[in-house]
């Protein structure tokens, strides 16, 4: 093969019957794809020196069936030496879930007779698997009333059926809810015993959540091969594992949950009639403390201060110190309770380890993001503590409506992403928008000599997807508004001249409501568009009316916005959108936090990587996750309009994986309409 190390490659070469054949213990299927058969051949090789494959794997190429091939023959060949290698398989989507789940079947039923059979555990977070769970005390209301006896029972019996065969986690939590026990606690427990387990990134990647679940199951990163699915998300999931935001109420209001907490340590004390009950002296002295906080008037200049540099600054949001932020608490605590000899990041860190002691009962009434304002000034104020003097992490301050606010955000991914890759026994990372593939590697801080990063090339005939690009269109600033009546008359061919559903994705949600607004014929097609903030369900309910109207033989129109809940992590199966269109670059808005990570970035990087990996690939990145909506198997056909004439540049086109595309460009819309029915007239 190849040498692969440190550098991106396209795979299209062939590999003998002897290769192909290495794997067929554990492939899914009786016929294996000359993609597939690259795959499982990088995997396998990377995987047996604890390496890393980095795969670009289009849609289509049967990513899942070959990650799970090679992974499980390097797995499974540890047996006869030291403990079986733990398989977890990270996604992000439940529907991803029922495919690892189905693969996996799939795989044990073409197993010889006398080779073990594949055990896999599927979970996704306890608030999803428990039907309640008392935020004060930690438990759930799963196993109410059942005795300890027939509970024991209840879960060895889940536990059985659980590894018994493959089965989606929906299954379990189900049969769980029928004979009353936790399905959640039953898979932590079924974990150890399986070869693989398939789970959400954030029980890898999210500190708090690892340190207390894997130890619980049984697993160590450092005997487990881990496979990352739509891994072009990665990224941006590690940085929002450090997102965390306070409002300057944020003080008044843990207040007002510590004194309720301290009244019930008093009821304690007077019903065990005790002078004092445990905990009591803690929760005074941080009664004290976040008093101080909320009355200090050198507390409330510094967010005035940081007001009125906002509003001289003109801009929506600008960046703070951390170090200054810790100063003025670490001022305003650092005496109380007798604790003025300690150092300023000890102070803070046991008010930390208070704080997430004070229980509550739980309040209905209010909203998630209400909830808990001890925990998040606790986790807000640790990460700060943590990262202090790392340039790595942005404070930023804005506005949010009235209320001043505080957001922290992790620039560099590699600080979480290294040290949990480094000790693992090797990775697959794999996405169809995974582009180029050798950024990832950088961004997430995978070993450069452990690095083989692979594009490989689609298999689906490329005249089954045409590009259109039109070169007399932007979404520019400066060229906007000039553009609006040309994008409009080239959507209007579109949803003229195609006989079927269309897509429309704007690079904003403002720009997608003038779309919306400006496009008033649909030539039949109904509309329907994407809302900030849609729920999962109003999401797939959006989605399953497109099925409905090819039902009732009415064809749809949806708005989306590129990054949004439409363009991305929705599977559009049985060839349900015949067009997509998408208008622009979506490039990041500026802001304080872009403008950190571009900072940061130049420094790692240099300028002209920093600008590609901040700003311009995962702009183009968008555009390709919308790209691959229409194309799920090798017999669908959809044609693509990108109405952008910038992504004709040279500069645009090296982040596109341009042989796998077949581009027609455009001068007006009437080309573009005649294009589009001479495809459909095939």
């Amino acid at each position: 093969m190849a040498n692969l190390l440190g550098r991106s490659i396209v795979r299209s070469g062939s590999m003998s019957k002897a290769d192909s054949e290495s794997s067929s213990l554990f492939f899914a299927h009786k016929t294996v794809r000359e993609s597939q058969k690259e795959m499982i051949e990088d995997g396998r090789n990377a995987l047996e020196k604890g390496d890393f494959l980095l795969a670009a794997a289009p849609t289509g190429i049967g990513k899942t069936a070959a990650a799970l091939a090679s992974a499980l023959e390097i797995s499974m060949s540890s047996r006869d030496i030291v403990e079986n290698k733990k398989i977890i398989f990270m996604t992000g989507r439940q529907s991803q879930h029922r495919i690892i789940v189905d693969t996996v079947r799939k795989i044990n039923s073409r197993i010889p007779d006398g080779f073990p059979r594949v055990k896999l555990v599927d979970i996704i977070g306890r608030e999803s698997m428990c039907e309640h769970i008392d935020k004060s005390t930690g438990k759930c209301s799963c196993e109410e009333e059942v005795v300890e006896e027939s509970r024991k029972g209840r879960r060895s019996d889940l536990r059985e059926k659980m590894l018994e065969e493959p089965r989606h986690v929906g299954w379990s939590i189900e049969y769980g809810r029928q004979r009353k026990i936790c399905a959640w606690a039953t898979a932590r427990s079924a974990a150890s015993r399986a070869d693989i387990l398939v789970c959400d990134y954030n029980h890898i990647f999210i500190d708090s959540i690892r340190e207390s679940s894997l130890p619980a199951m049984g697993i160590e990163i450092e005997n487990s091969i881990l496979i990352v699915d739509e891994a072009h998300n990665l990224p941006d999931r590690i940085r929002k594992g450090l997102e965390r935001n306070i409002r300057e109420n944020v003080f008044r209001r843990a207040l007002s949950d510590i004194e309720e907490y301290k009244g019930n340590l008093n009821k304690i004390s007077e019903r065990l009639d005790i002078s004092e009950a445990h905990g009591l002296e803690e929760a005074t002295i941080l009664e004290q403390q976040i008093k101080a906080l909320r009355n200090d008037t050198g507390v409330k200049r510094w967010f005035s201060k940081q007001q009125t540099e906002l509003e001289n600054s003109g801009k929506d949001d600008i960046r703070i110190e951390t170090s200054d932020f810790l100063g003025i608490i670490s001022r305003t605590i650092n005496s109380i309770g007798g604790r003025g000899e300690e150092d300023i990041d000890s102070t803070i860190r046991k008010m930390c380890e208070s704080l997430r002691r004070v229980m509550i009962e739980d309040d209905d009434s209010l909203e998630e993001d209400e909830e808990n304002d001890c925990i998040r000034l606790a986790e807000f104020l640790s990460i700060c503590l943590k990262y202090r003097d790392n340039t790595a992490l942005a404070l930023v301050f804005d506005n949010l409506g009235d209320e001043k606010r505080i957001t922290s955000h992790l620039l560099d991914p590699a600080l979480i992403g290294k040290p949990i890759f480094e000790k693992s026994c090797g990775s697959i990372l794999m996405s169809g928008t995974l582009f180029p593939p050798s950024m990832y590697s950088d961004i997430l801080g995978i070993p450069e000599n452990r690095s083989n990063s692979v594009e490989y090339k689609s298999g689906f005939p490329l005249e089954n997807r045409p590009i259109i690009i039109a070169s007399d269109v932007t979404s520019k600033f400066t060229e906007r508004e000039a553009s609006f009546s040309a994008i409009s008359k080239h959507i209007s061919s579109v949803l003229e001249k195609t006989p079927g559903n269309v897509a429309i994705f704007a690079p904003s949600y403002l720009m997608m409501d003038r779309i919306y607004s400006d496009i008033s014929y649909t030539f039949g097609k109904r509309k329907e568009r994407e809302e900030r903030g849609m729920s999962k369900n109003l999401v797939e309910r959006k989605i399953d009316s497109l099925y409905e109207g090819r039902a009732m033989g009415v064809d749809t129109v949806l708005f989306g916005v590129l990054n949004g809940k439409f363009s991305e992590g929705v599977d559009y199966s049985e060839n349900i959108l015949d067009a997509v269109v998408c208008v622009g670059l979506p490039f990041p808005p500026p802001s304080a936090r872009q403008e950190a990570l571009l900072d940061y970035y130049t420094k790692r990087f240099g300028r002209s990587r920093a600008w590609r990996y901040a700003s311009q690939q995962p702009a183009v990145n968008s555009i390709l996750q919308a790209m691959g909506r229409p194309i799920r198997k090798a017999e669908d056909k959809a044609i693509i309009v990108l109405l952008e004439k910038r992504l004709l540049e040279r500069r645009n086109q090296d982040c596109m994986p341009t042989k796998s595309m077949h581009i027609m460009p455009c001068s007006n819309s009437v080309r573009t309409s005649k294009q589009i029915q001479r495809f459909f007239e095939k």
